[in-house]
């Protein structure tokens, strides 16, 4: 069906593209020159009484003497044109090449491009011979019409091909194009038993990416968003379309061959890392994502939505390798979630890390869903370590980030009756135990609100003995301190949250139901009701703090911090 779907796309392009523009030019063209030629015949031309009667086989009746002019600028002219597009292309080229890597070899190897500059070189070697085949009693009438309509033909060829060539080198268009290639190299893979073969679309592979890689950096660098977007969602595809066939393909596939053991990220590497990225066959994966991670480091701080679109797209190839059980795969992507993490958070980039912990959180989401119970626990402990990393760092909202969506992971694992469920709640319970040596007052209230939260899900979903246990490791709180949670959750009545945000739902946000449950729970650590119940716009300066549901993305990371 997908193939089928390709081809019926192509025809609308075939002829919006070729077919239509030539058959108008050539037809205008046409018209203009048989009325005029007509009316010269009949009328304004003269001297009918000395030829024939019929205008087409005057007009082919042609003199010796007086056409060899003619002739020859017409061989002059199919040279001429011959250099227009020439010239023209190779600017155009030269400007892309500049700019893009292996536009230059993309172009020459296009099929479309190399038979109409075959055609206008056939067309000018034609028109040349014509021009000396002509005799004084002897006029070549087939061949003449013949180079007349080679010539007619690639001048009005010419506006259709100019626009084929600025199509081509569009830069969306030359990352489809790589995509596609690339694609259907690693299709290939699939029946491929001969090394030699195998090594060469290992390299072209190779290539492919890398050139997608070197299109993202370039537009990073000239703030083209749409383009940079465009390539890192064509390697995720590269993947995605790899990961469809990589079961099928042969053994001599993952082994590193010597035409990629060569490249820099190979080289880089020690041989026992090589050997394993080989038994555990994820050298293509591995190099695909880190490509991720070198355009992720480049993006940070200067096009955030790529470091987001990259995030989102690693997720993807995480969650198809839990569908199809590739527990190698699964742990290298978490690997290099983790890194992109530690890489946000060496340049303080709390919005950043807001958005890929959102990706990170759904992925361990889409582990307990596919049965990847330890695979998600081991999330779990990864964020809460983030989340220590990120309290140290005095980036209290990340913390505070870590700690909402670790209890929604808790009470999803509940939900699904998942495997270690009860370890991760002991996970989310530690998260605050090396926070309390150096207390910084309001991240520590984000992370006991997520617990209250967690408590009251607990206690909707009649785990009393669990709400108990966060209760048992919130005894110790002071109770001015609990009070000020509970009022800040009672006052929150709205999902929404009072500006644009990504996650779509406030942090503090409970059901009804749900927050009905926190007076129970209050109630066993000895705080009593709030006694007021103001609007969260008009709180007092002693209880406000930032706002905890989510980093707003038009706001700066300094004012999404507590201050």
């Amino acid at each position: 069906m997908r193939a089928r779907s390709d081809v019926n796309t192509e025809r609308p392009n075939w002829n919006s593209r070729w077919l239509m523009p030539t058959v108008i030019l050539a037809a205008t063209a046409l018209l203009f020159f048989v009325v005029f030629y007509t009316l010269d015949h009949y009328y304004t031309g003269g001297g009918r009484a000395k030829g024939p009667d019929d205008p087409l086989e005057r007009y082919i009746s042609f003199d010796p003497e007086k056409i060899t002019d003619a002739v020859s600028a017409l061989a002059a002219m199919i040279a001429a044109v011959l250099g227009i597009v020439i010239t023209v292309v190779i600017i155009i080229v030269q400007l892309s090449a500049a700019r893009y890597t292996g536009v230059a070899r993309m172009f020459l190897r296009d099929r479309t491009n190399i038979v109409v500059l075959a055609y206008y070189v056939v067309a000018c070697v034609c028109g040349v011979w014509l021009s000396m085949s002509l005799q004084n009693n002897f006029v070549p009438r087939a061949l003449v019409l013949v180079v007349m309509a080679a010539t007619t033909f690639g001048l009005v060829l010419m506006l259709p091909y100019f626009a084929y060539v600025f199509s081509f080198l569009e830069p969306t268009n030359i990352i489809q194009r790589i995509r596609q290639q690339a694609v259907h190299a690693v299709m290939i893979t699939a029946h491929v038993q001969s090394r030699e073969h195998c090594a060469a679309l290992q390299a072209q592979t190779l290539s492919a990416m890398e050139e997608l890689t070197d299109i993202t950096s370039n537009s990073i660098s000239g703030k083209d968003k749409i383009i940079a977007s465009r390539a890192v969602d064509a390697l995720k595809d590269y993947c995605l379309g790899y990961l469809a066939i990589k079961v099928k393909a042969e053994d001599g596939w993952f082994l590193i061959g010597d035409s990629i053991r060569t490249n820099p990220d190979f080289v880089a590497m020690d041989p026992e890392s090589l050997k394993e990225l080989e038994e555990r066959r994820t050298w293509f994966e591995w190099k695909i994502l880190r490509q991720y991670l070198g355009i992720y480091n480049e993006a940070l701080t200067s096009m955030r939505d790529i470091n987001y679109l990259i995030a989102i797209n690693t997720r993807y190839i995480g969650e198809v390798a839990g569908k199809h059980n590739d527990n190698e795969l699964i742990t290298l992507v978490f690997h290099y979630m983790n890194t992109y993490l530690r890489f946000t958070l060496n340049a303080r980039d709390v919005r950043t890390a807001y958005n890929a912990l959102n990706q990170y959180r759904i992925l361990v989401e889409a582990m307990l869903r596919q049965g990847h119970g330890k695979v998600a626990l081991d999330g779990v402990k990864y964020m809460n370590y983030y989340g220590r990393v990120s309290y140290d760092r005095k980036l209290t909202f990340v913390t505070e980030t870590v700690a909402h969506d670790v209890s929604t992971l808790c009470q999803i694992a509940h939900e699904l009756d998942a495997e270690y469920q009860d370890d991760m709640l002991n996970q989310f319970l530690e998260l605050d135990q090396p926070l309390q040596e150096q207390i910084q007052e309001k991240g520590l209230l984000g992370v006991r609100k997520a617990q209250v939260k967690l408590a009251a899900y607990y206690l909707t979903a009649g785990e009393e003995q669990k709400a108990r246990l966060i209760a048992k490791d919130m005894k110790s709180e002071p109770k001015t301190r609990l009070q000020v949670i509970r009022d800040q959750l009672e006052k929150v009545q709205s999902e929404d949250f009072w500006e644009i945000i990504d996650r779509g739902r406030n942090f503090e946000y409970m059901p009804p139901e749900q927050r009905a449950k926190m007076a129970t729970y209050f109630e066993w650590l000895g705080v009593t009701n709030p006694a007021t119940g103001t609007d969260p716009g008009r709180e007092s300066p002693a209880t406000i703090r930032q706002p905890s549901p989510a980093a707003p993305r038009a706001v700066e990371p300094k004012q999404t911090e507590p201050s």
